[in-house]
């Protein structure tokens, strides 16, 4: 084993060297160079990034896994299989786990019974809203906490580790500056000092001696500093260039919290059209085995059209499912309504109608609009030409 001692000497030394400085600082012993304002400036702004990197990471986390121990657990197995350089294999969420117990206990219910039956309906639905869940999961983490888990494990160790070489150049710096104190200091009480000429030449001879030792030590002492004034210098020029790099990660993050909100948002698109479509599906089953009504078999009215702000993500269809709650054996052009005050309306997406009492709507179109007594106010009645029905309120925009 090659065992240098001097060197290790040396850097012992040159720690002890720097923790005096440092300390000496703090005690406000000693006299400290400043940074430029610019580079102090940038060192805060990489500060916050890094903080708040680290807590939104850590907080997306416990949202896409709110339970601690599987989030442990999935990190362990993520690290452990990055490691291998293999392929992280699909694990089943909570939702298609349970869709899964619930097809299983259908088998052995029985399929043809009213339980086991809407079991599989339930089932069903449930897987597949798991899988939207995964598709979601896989896609936020590739998209989104990825790229800021490799700005804190790669770019940001890498700026720490120049900061401290930074920081460590600063303290010789301070190191050699005062040095170059002490030795002026020295060589001028030297110089001030009686001269032993004439009374003690063997004095003066020494005097003179120490005088010359005392200039060579300032001159060296100087050089140092000279040395060390360009290593911080030149440390600092890196460390600035790194950190005004930030500006850069910022763009990559935004572009990254753009694509995970995309995500979010196709994911509860996905969520809300499977739901509606199980309610239509438990409606319809319901009315087949002729089950009592209940309110966990019949859809719920339409959200209001204030909650809905936009168009789903592309391939995410929505389903209204309010005309099984009051099915109509007329078509709508039979049945007159009394106006009662038409407005035109912009349709928001595509909507297909479910019996004759409905309109279809295709995205972008404009209709007329209006509401008779008595009509369920989630619903409108639309007009397009000679065509009629009935349209709900969620999917349209009125314009007047």
């Amino acid at each position: 084993m090659d065992f240098n001692v001097k060197k290790l000497a040396s850097d012992a030394g040159v720690f002890f060297t720097r923790a005096m400085q440092f300390t000496e600082e703090k005690l406000g012993q000693a006299e400290k160079t400043e940074l430029d304002p610019h580079l102090e400036n940038l060192i805060t702004r990489a500060d916050g990034t890094k903080n708040w990197t680290e807590k939104i990471l850590r907080q997306t986390e416990v949202l896409l896994q709110p339970n601690p121990i599987d989030h442990t657990g999935a990190r362990i197995e993520e690290f452990i299989y990055d490691k291998l350089d293999k392929k992280l294999p699909s694990r089943m969420t909570n939702a298609e786990l349970l869709g899964q117990y619930m097809l299983d206990a259908a088998k052995e219910f029985g399929p043809g019974t009213p339980y086991g039956s809407t079991l599989i309906i339930v089932g069903e639905y449930q897987v597949r809203l798991g899988g939207a869940e995964r598709e979601f999961l896989q896609t936020s983490a590739a998209s989104f906490l990825t790229p800021l888990r490799n700005f804190l494990e790669g770019d940001w160790r890498t700026i720490s580790k120049e900061r401290r070489l930074l920081e460590n150049r600063r303290l010789d710096l301070d190191i050699c500056k005062a040095r170059v104190k002490k030795a002026k200091q020295a060589e001028a009480k030297a110089a001030a000092a009686p001269d032993f000429q004439e009374t003690r030449p063997r004095n003066y001879v020494l005097s003179a001696s120490a005088s010359a030792l005392l200039s060579e030590e300032v001159d060296k002492a100087e050089h140092e500093l000279r040395v060390a004034q360009t290593e911080f210098d030149r440390q600092a020029e890196v460390t600035r260039l790194l950190l005004e790099g930030i500006s850069s990660t910022h763009l990559n993050h935004l572009r990254c919290l753009q694509d995970f909100a995309e995500a979010q948002a196709t994911y509860y698109a996905q969520c809300h059209h499977y739901m509606h479509e199980l309610q239509r599906e438990l409606s319809r089953h319901a009315n087949a085995v002729g089950a009592p009504n209940s309110s966990a078999a019949v859809c719920p009215s339409p959200v209001s059209a204030a909650f809905l702000s936009g168009p789903p993500p592309p391939g995410a269809t929505v389903s209204s499912s309010s005309s099984s709650q009051k099915p109509s054996t007329l078509a709508m052009e039979q049945t007159p309504f009394p106006v009662t005050g038409t407005r035109k309306a912009k349709v928001l997406y595509d909507y297909d109608a479910h019996d004759v009492s409905e309109l279809s709507l295709l995205a972008d179109e404009l209709i007329t609009v209006y509401t008779v007594p008595g009509m369920d106010p989630d619903w409108l009645v639309g007009e397009r030409g000679n065509e009629k029905g009935k349209v709900p309120v969620t999917y349209l925009e009125l314009l007047s």
